[in-house]
């Protein structure tokens, strides 16, 4: 079923009718999760997807349906669904056991590759999620140097601690989300990114910054850039006032390159975190970085200079599984050209989707950098080129305007109709497997979004 051959059919009529599986077992699903969900991205209107299996690049959901994926695990399978190396790595791992209460070698390699690939860790310590990556990183921060306060960007995601629950997609004055303690949001600090004099501004009032955290490739893997030049002016910054920079490379870590964004630009920050591909898809985090902040965890390092270490617990740190899915992931991407090909791939979709747009006369553009997709669906209405679109510039109104007319959900709504899947962004994420018959059907059902769209009347 798909737009194109029911043209009487509106886009939601479509989806319903070819969904029913997913309809029924979302209203199961309201009567024990809040709103059904058990995640906050997979809200979808009238309900989300539910998905049975998956192959490299293709996903089925319980009514059949096949979709080209670019949700990809929110970010973190660069190798596709059930890659058969990491398939048959982490079988292996389970048959050994899933928890030993103990360390274990698989935990050496892993944290081998890591620090091999990423240029600023020096050490290692694992976590079971992105956010806690992030949160760990922040409280070494504040550690090492005595200091409270932490900057955030806005729009950036960190995950869902205390922190940085502010400034992600709304209270973007830095005041308190719901739940919050009003003491923790006065320690941190909001700028705007790509702002040089805010940021100047920020120290120059400011000496107690602890940290500066932020996605270098700009929030939402670049969905609002952030400029190369804006990060070494906060390389040198931080090292000026003694602040710890961390990258939050939870996304773009062995994605834009084997040894994340740092590696292509050159900019090593203090810490990083990450997790997604890490992990090969399953659950698990890490943060890494200089030795002299991590010898605050270190047991003998800390008692031999009379100091109280940093505390971390976490029963599922290193898991056996995830460090057999991550290690095989890392093996992979470390010995082939798996990044470059979906960088390669990101580029080529972003041009021809870009032509649809320029030959159905939609001022719309798709951008993005390295294997992300994502689809500004001009609110304002600005007079753009879509292959000639600068992000960069309309980050602020990105941030500061969020579109509130349901535009992402009928685009996301019309790819689904016709046999693709992003997140409602409306974004994507590209993995290695995508090939020249995923862009195709992309392309296509991009063009079929776009023409329903104009038939409804959603687009002028």
């Amino acid at each position: 079923m798909s737009a194109t051959t029911l043209p009487n059919t509106t886009l939601l009529e479509a989806y319903q009718a070819m969904t029913p599986g997913s309809a029924r077992l979302t209203e199961k699903a309201r009567g024990l999760f809040p709103s059904g969900l058990t995640h906050d991205s997979r809200h979808f209107d009238p309900y989300p997807l539910y998905i049975t299996h998956g192959q490299g690049p293709v996903k089925w959901d319980v009514d059949g349906n096949r979709y080209v994926d670019y949700f990809g695990g929110h970010g973190s399978l660069i190798l596709g669904h059930h890659h058969p190396a990491v398939t048959a790595a982490v079988h292996a791992a389970y048959d050994r056991g899933t928890h030993f209460g103990a360390g274990h070698e698989a935990e050496i390699r892993w944290a081998e590759l890591i620090t091999a690939m990423i240029p600023s860790a020096e050490r290692v310590r694992f976590t079971n999620s992105g956010t806690e990556a992030t949160l760990m990183a922040l409280r070494l921060a504040r550690a090492y140097t005595g200091r409270q306060k932490i900057v955030h960007f806005r729009g950036h995601f960190h995950g869902w601690h205390d922190h940085v629950s502010s400034g992600y997609s709304n209270h973007f004055d830095g005041s308190p989300t719901v739940g919050v303690l009003t003491g923790i949001a006065d320690n941190v600090l909001m700028a705007d990114p790509n702002d040089v004099a805010g940021i100047d501004r920020l120290f120059s009032d400011h000496k107690d910054i602890a940290a500066v955290i932020l996605e270098p490739t700009g929030a939402s893997f670049g969905k609002m850039p952030i400029e190369t030049s804006f990060l070494r002016h906060l390389r040198d910054l931080t090292k000026q006032a003694g602040t710890i920079l961390i990258f939050d490379e939870v996304v773009t870590g062995f994605r834009v390159s084997p040894g994340g964004l740092q590696k292509v630009i050159g900019v090593t920050p203090d810490m990083t975190t990450l997790a997604k591909i890490l992990s090969g898809g399953l659950p698990g985090g890490a943060v890494v970085g200089r030795k002299d902040i991590f010898d605050l965890l270190d047991f003998q390092v800390m008692k031999a200079q009379g100091k109280e270490k940093v505390g971390h617990q976490g029963t599922f740190n290193a898991n056996p599984v995830s460090a057999a899915a991550g290690i095989a992931t890392l093996e992979i991407l470390s010995t082939t050209d798996a990044c470059e090909k979906a960088n390669a791939y990101g580029a080529a979709l972003r041009a021809k989707m870009n032509e649809v747009l320029e030959d159905e006369h939609v001022k719309w553009a798709v951008h993005g950098s390295y294997s992300g997709m994502h689809i500004f669906t001009n609110p304002d209405g600005e007079d753009i080129v879509p292959s000639r679109f600068d992000a960069v510039s309309f980050v602020p109104r990105m941030i500061n305007k969020p579109r509130h007319d349901g535009m992402p959900v009928k685009v996301r709504m019309g790819l689904l109709v016709n046999g693709v899947d992003v997140n409602t962004g409306p974004s994507g994420t590209i993995s290695a497997t995508h090939g020249e018959e995923e862009m195709g059907l992309t392309v296509d059902a991009f063009q079929a979004t776009i023409r329903a769209l104009k038939r409804e009347g959603a687009i002028g």
